[in-house]
Protein backbone atom coordinates (compact mmCIF):
# COMPACT_ATOMS: atom_id res chain seq x y z
CA UNK A 1 0.00 0.00 0.00
CA UNK A 2 2.83 2.41 0.80
CA UNK A 3 4.31 1.80 -2.65
CA UNK A 4 0.98 2.66 -4.29
CA UNK A 5 0.72 5.88 -2.28
CA UNK A 6 4.29 6.89 -3.20
CA UNK A 7 3.61 6.00 -6.83
CA UNK A 8 0.40 8.05 -6.92
CA UNK A 9 2.16 10.99 -5.25
CA UNK A 10 4.97 10.90 -7.81
CA UNK A 11 2.40 10.81 -10.65
CA UNK A 12 0.70 13.89 -9.23
CA UNK A 13 3.99 15.80 -9.34
CA UNK A 14 4.69 14.71 -12.92
CA UNK A 15 1.17 15.28 -14.32
CA UNK A 16 1.34 19.13 -14.56
CA UNK A 17 4.66 18.93 -16.43
CA UNK A 18 3.26 16.29 -18.77
CA UNK A 19 0.18 18.41 -19.45
CA UNK A 20 2.38 21.40 -20.24
CA UNK A 21 4.16 19.36 -22.92
CA UNK A 22 0.93 18.30 -24.67
CA UNK A 23 0.49 19.33 -28.26
CA UNK A 24 -2.60 21.01 -29.67
CA UNK A 25 -3.52 17.73 -31.38
CA UNK A 26 -4.03 16.04 -28.02
CA UNK A 27 -7.25 16.15 -26.07
CA UNK A 28 -7.82 18.40 -23.08
CA UNK A 29 -9.18 17.46 -19.65
CA UNK A 30 -12.70 18.52 -20.64
CA UNK A 31 -12.66 15.92 -23.41
CA UNK A 32 -11.57 13.15 -21.02
CA UNK A 33 -14.09 14.29 -18.43
CA UNK A 34 -16.84 13.99 -21.04
CA UNK A 35 -15.67 10.50 -22.05
CA UNK A 36 -15.63 9.10 -18.50
CA UNK A 37 -19.05 10.58 -17.69
CA UNK A 38 -20.76 9.48 -20.92
CA UNK A 39 -22.12 6.24 -19.41
CA UNK A 40 -22.50 4.60 -15.99
CA UNK A 41 -19.59 2.28 -16.83
CA UNK A 42 -16.72 3.26 -19.12
CA UNK A 43 -13.70 1.09 -19.93
CA UNK A 44 -10.49 2.21 -21.63
CA UNK A 45 -8.91 -0.99 -22.87
CA UNK A 46 -6.69 -2.67 -25.40
CA UNK A 47 -9.06 -3.89 -28.09
CA UNK A 48 -12.84 -4.06 -27.86
CA UNK A 49 -15.10 -6.24 -25.68
CA UNK A 50 -15.73 -8.64 -28.57
CA UNK A 51 -11.98 -8.94 -29.19
CA UNK A 52 -9.78 -7.87 -26.26
CA UNK A 53 -6.11 -7.50 -27.21
CA UNK A 54 -4.59 -8.32 -23.82
CA UNK A 55 -5.33 -10.64 -20.94
CA UNK A 56 -6.08 -7.84 -18.48
CA UNK A 57 -8.62 -6.23 -20.81
CA UNK A 58 -10.14 -9.66 -21.41
CA UNK A 59 -10.44 -10.22 -17.64
CA UNK A 60 -12.27 -6.90 -17.16
CA UNK A 61 -14.70 -7.75 -19.97
CA UNK A 62 -15.34 -11.22 -18.50
CA UNK A 63 -15.94 -9.80 -15.01
CA UNK A 64 -18.45 -7.30 -16.42
CA UNK A 65 -20.06 -10.18 -18.35
CA UNK A 66 -20.41 -12.25 -15.16
CA UNK A 67 -22.23 -9.34 -13.54
CA UNK A 68 -24.47 -8.88 -16.59
CA UNK A 69 -23.16 -5.41 -17.43
CA UNK A 70 -24.09 -5.19 -21.09
CA UNK A 71 -24.33 -1.48 -21.74
CA UNK A 72 -21.04 0.30 -21.20
CA UNK A 73 -18.80 2.57 -23.20
CA UNK A 74 -15.47 1.19 -24.28
CA UNK A 75 -12.52 2.88 -25.94
CA UNK A 76 -9.73 1.03 -27.72
CA UNK A 77 -6.60 2.87 -26.65
CA UNK A 78 -4.55 1.01 -29.27
CA UNK A 79 -6.29 2.98 -32.02
CA UNK A 80 -5.48 6.44 -30.66
CA UNK A 81 -2.10 7.25 -29.12
CA UNK A 82 -3.29 10.68 -27.94
CA UNK A 83 -6.17 9.01 -26.09
CA UNK A 84 -3.81 6.42 -24.62
CA UNK A 85 -1.28 8.93 -23.32
CA UNK A 86 -3.92 11.45 -22.31
CA UNK A 87 -5.83 8.95 -20.19
CA UNK A 88 -2.65 8.00 -18.37
CA UNK A 89 -2.20 11.64 -17.40
CA UNK A 90 -5.90 12.31 -16.73
CA UNK A 91 -6.25 9.35 -14.36
CA UNK A 92 -2.71 9.45 -12.93
CA UNK A 93 -2.72 5.72 -13.65
CA UNK A 94 -0.12 4.37 -16.09
CA UNK A 95 -1.71 1.09 -17.20
CA UNK A 96 -4.77 -0.22 -19.00
CA UNK A 97 -7.51 -1.20 -18.77
CA UNK A 98 -8.99 1.65 -16.77
CA UNK A 99 -12.54 1.33 -15.45
CA UNK A 100 -14.82 4.26 -14.52
CA UNK A 101 -18.16 4.13 -12.70
CA UNK A 102 -20.27 7.31 -12.96
CA UNK A 103 -17.24 9.31 -14.03
CA UNK A 104 -15.08 8.17 -11.12
CA UNK A 105 -11.93 6.14 -11.67
CA UNK A 106 -12.46 2.72 -10.09
CA UNK A 107 -9.16 1.11 -11.07
CA UNK A 108 -7.70 -1.46 -13.39
CA UNK A 109 -8.02 -5.19 -13.79
CA UNK A 110 -6.48 -5.99 -10.40
CA UNK A 111 -8.88 -3.73 -8.51
CA UNK A 112 -11.94 -4.96 -10.41
CA UNK A 113 -10.92 -8.59 -9.86
CA UNK A 114 -10.38 -8.02 -6.14
CA UNK A 115 -13.76 -6.28 -5.83
CA UNK A 116 -15.42 -9.14 -7.72
CA UNK A 117 -13.77 -11.80 -5.52
CA UNK A 118 -14.75 -10.01 -2.29
CA UNK A 119 -18.31 -9.32 -3.48
CA UNK A 120 -17.80 -5.55 -3.37
CA UNK A 121 -18.44 -5.13 -7.09
CA UNK A 122 -22.12 -6.00 -6.60
CA UNK A 123 -22.44 -3.01 -4.24
CA UNK A 124 -20.49 -0.67 -6.53
CA UNK A 125 -22.69 -1.59 -9.47
CA UNK A 126 -25.77 -1.04 -7.34
CA UNK A 127 -24.54 2.47 -6.47
CA UNK A 128 -24.58 3.35 -10.18
CA UNK A 129 -28.00 1.79 -10.72
CA UNK A 130 -26.95 -1.57 -12.17
CA UNK A 131 -28.25 -4.81 -10.68
CA UNK A 132 -25.55 -7.47 -10.80
CA UNK A 133 -26.55 -10.75 -12.45
CA UNK A 134 -24.64 -12.48 -9.65
CA UNK A 135 -27.60 -11.71 -7.38
CA UNK A 136 -29.86 -13.78 -9.63
CA UNK A 137 -27.71 -16.93 -9.56
CA UNK A 138 -28.96 -19.98 -7.70
CA UNK A 139 -26.41 -20.62 -4.92
CA UNK A 140 -27.11 -24.37 -5.14
CA UNK A 141 -25.91 -24.47 -8.75
CA UNK A 142 -22.46 -23.02 -8.00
Amino acid sequence: MAFLQRFAASRLRIAPLTRALCTAAEYDDAHFEKLVKNNKVVVFMKGVPQEPRCGFSNAVVRILDIHGVESYDHHNILEDEDLRQGMKTFSSWPTFPQVYFNGEFLGGCDILLEMHNKGDLVDELQKVGIRSAVLDEDPKSS
